[in-house]
């Protein structure tokens, strides 16, 4: 018997061992797909609802004190406006007193 001698590998086990390689994968590239789409979802209604919740104190603040609010410091030491300043960049603009500020959300 040639102890060097090169043996046939057995193509079976290869072939299975693809396809068990292949179905993983897929599943990560789904898996990873999904929770994408949970995060864009999760971070699209987190700047809907600050949004939202800026609206409803801008407003509420005009119709208790009959001005609108000077800055957005003002709302959050006033009207307990509370949003995370490490993901969202609020630019607030007060053109006046009578007249409704510009507000523009953007997302870090």
């Amino acid at each position: 018997m040639n102890r060097f001698a090169k043996r046939k590998v057995s193509l079976r086990f290869l072939g299975k061992f693809r396809i068990s390689v292949i179905v993983f994968a897929a599943l990560i590239i789904v898996f990873l797909w999904g929770i994408s789409s949970v995060s864009r979802t999760t971070s699209d209604k987190q700047t809907e609802s600050l949004a939202n919740a800026l609206r409803r104190s801008i407003i509420h603040c005009y119709c208790v004190e009959g001005t609108y609010p000077p800055s957005l410091e003002y709302l959050t030491d006033h009207y307990g406006l509370i949003y995370d300043d490490k993901q969202f960049y609020i630019d607030y603009v007060a053109y006046g007193s009578n007249i409704m500020p510009d507000v523009t959300i953007i997302v870090k």
